[in-house]
C-alpha cells in the first residue's frame, strides 16, 4: 500500500476529527509509515483545518515523531545518566564518525539510521545501546565498532 494511500486510510478513519485528535492522528502514520513525511503533515492539516505549521509545531515538540525513515538497521544510544557516566558520548561519536551522519539522521543507503535517547531503563548495564530492539550492554568503542561492522558486512551481502 502506498504511503499515500495509508495516509488517507488513517485520515478516513477519523471523518469528524478535531485538533485535540492531532497527535492520535500523527501517531498512527508513524505507526504505519515509521515516519511523519512533509506530504502527511500537510494532509493532516487540511483534514483538521488548522495550519500545517501548527500541525508541524505539535509534531517537533514531542520527541516521540520522526520526520525521516528508519534505516534497516536502528541504533539507538541510551544517554541517561549511567550510560553517560559510564562513557554513551564516546559511544554515540564512534557511530556518528564510522557512519557519517548525526543523531536523528539516516545512512545516504537507508542501511543505518541513529538515535538518542535518554533512558533505556537498564542502568546496570551501562552503557546500552539497542540495535533494532536487541540490547548490547557495556558497550566499548571496540566492541560496538565490531557491532557496526558485523552489520555492515550483512548489510553487503
Amino acid at each position: 500500500m502506498s504511503t499515500q494511500s495509508k495516509v488517507a486510510r488513517i485520515l478516513a478513519a477519523h471523518p469528524f476529527a478535531k485538533r485535540a485528535a492531532v497527535i492520535p492522528i500523527l501517531q498512527e502514520i508513524q505507526e504505519a509509515e515509521g515516519y511523519v513525511s512533509q506530504d502527511a503533515v500537510v494532509k493532516v492539516s487540511a483534514h483538521l483545518a488548522m495550519p500545517a505549521s501548527k500541525v508541524y509545531g505539535v509534531a517537533t515538540f514531542y520527541n516521540q515523531f520522526r520526520f525521516k525513515p528508519k534505516g534497516k538497521y536502528h541504533i539507538m544510544v541510551c544517554r541517561g545518566t549511567a550510560c553517560h557516566v559510564k562513557g554513551s558520548l564516546s559511544a554515540l561519536r564512534l557511530v556518528e564518525e564510522g557512519l557519517s551522519i548525526k543523531a536523528g539522521d539516516t545512512t545516504r543507503d537507508g542501511l543505518f539510521s541513529l538515535e538518542v535517547v535518554c533512558c533505556m531503563g537498564a542502568c546496570g548495564l551501562a552503557p546500552v545501546i539497542s540495535i533494532n530492539g536487541e540490547f548490547h550492554a557495556k558497550v566499548t568503542p571496540e566492541k560496538l565498532k565490531n557491532i557496526v561492522e558485523e552489520i555492515k558486512l550483512k548489510g553487503e551481502k
